[in-house]
C-alpha cells in the first residue's frame, strides 16, 4: 500500500470501528462499498496529498463490530451521523463508493450539515427505470470482480488486490462483508424508492461520478441521481467500470480534486 497512515479503532456508541486515516489539511471522509474497505490505496495517497483522509470500515465489515440493532441503510446513516459528530467530522467533505454512496445520500438526507461537498461514485441506492442493478449475491465473488471492471488491465492495483489465493482471514472477512450487506440491501435488493424524492433536500455542491461501462450499477442510476439533487454535476469516465478510484485512479483523483477544491 502507498503511503504512510495510521489505523485506530473508534467507539460510536458501544460499537467499535476499524479506521484508517492519513494525509493533511481538511477532513475527506471516504465510504466504502459493499466488497468493504480496499484499503489505503494510490487513489486515497494522492488525496491525502491535498486533505486528512478518513476510510472507516463500516459497522458490519471488515474488523469492526456489528451491533444487531442495524439493520437497514437508514440505520447506518444514523450510525455515521453519530461518528461524524463524536470525531468532529461534521462539515467534512465526503466521497461515497458504490453501496457507500448510497449511505452518503441517506446520510445528506438525514443531516443537511453533515457534509460540506460530495461526491457519489457508481452509487447505488436508486432504482433503475429500464436495466437493473446486477444481483451480486447470486454470483461467486470471482464472477463480481470480473463486472468490477471494463478493462482490468488499466487497474494498476488489480493484480495486488485479486491477483492472488485471498488468505482464511481475507475469506472470512470478505464472507462477513457479504452477509452484511445482504442484511443492509436485500428487499429492496439494492435501491430505496424513497431517495429520489428525498435527494431533493440536499443543500451542497454535489458531483456525480460514473463510469461509462459500469456493469453493475447502469449510467441511468447517475442521470437519477443528477436529476434529484439540486445543482449537482455528473462526470462520465470513459472506458471504465464500476471503480473508477481503482480502473482509472489519475483520472478519478483529479476530478475528485478539482471538485473538491
Amino acid at each position: 500500500m502507498a503511503g504512510a497512515f495510521t489505523e485506530e479503532f473508534v467507539d460510536v456508541g458501544g460499537t467499535k470501528v476499524h479506521m484508517m486515516s492519513g494525509g493533511s489539511g481538511e477532513p475527506l471522509v471516504i465510504l466504502h462499498g459493499a466488497g468493504g474497505n480496499a484499503g489505503w490505496l494510490r487513489y486515497a495517497q494522492a488525496l491525502a496529498d491535498k486533505y486528512t483522509v478518513y476510510i472507516p470500515s463500516h459497522p458490519g465489515y471488515g474488523q469492526s463490530e456489528r451491533p444487531e440493532w442495524l439493520e437497514k441503510m437508514a440505520d447506518m446513516a444514523s450510525f455515521y451521523t453519530w461518528f461524524l459528530e463524536q470525531k468532529g467530522l461534521e462539515g467534512a467533505r465526503a466521497i461515497g463508493f458504490s453501496m457507500g454512496g448510497w449511505l452518503a445520500s441517506e446520510i445528506a438526507v438525514t443531516c443537511r450539515h453533515a457534509f460540506s461537498k460530495l461526491m457519489l461514485v457508481d452509487a447505488v441506492g436508486v432504482k433503475p427505470q429500464q436495466g437493473e442493478i446486477a444481483d451480486i449475491f447470486i454470483i461467486s465473488p470471482a464472477e463480481v470482480t470480473g463486472l468490477l471492471f471494463h478493462d482490468p488491465s488499466q487497474a494498476p492495483e488489480y493484480d495486488q488486490l485479486f491477483g492472488q489465493e485471498p488468505t482464511p482471514e481475507q475469506v472470512s472477512i470478505a464472507e462477513g462483508n457479504r452477509e452484511m450487506t445482504v442484511r443492509l440491501c436485500w428487499k429492496p435488493y439494492m435501491y430505496d424508492l424513497r431517495l429520489p424524492q428525498l435527494l431533493g433536500r440536499v443543500n451542497i455542491p454535489t458531483r456525480i461520478v460514473w463510469g461509462r461501462e459500469d456493469k453493475i450499477v447502469p449510467v441511468e442510476c447517475a442521470q437519477i441521481y443528477h436529476q434529484s439533487i439540486p445543482g449537482s454535476d455528473l462526470v462520465l469516465i470513459d472506458n471504465c467500470g464500476h471503480a473508477p478510484q481503482m480502473e482509472k485512479p489519475d483520472e478519478f483523483v483529479k476530478t475528485a480534486l478539482e471538485f473538491m477544491a
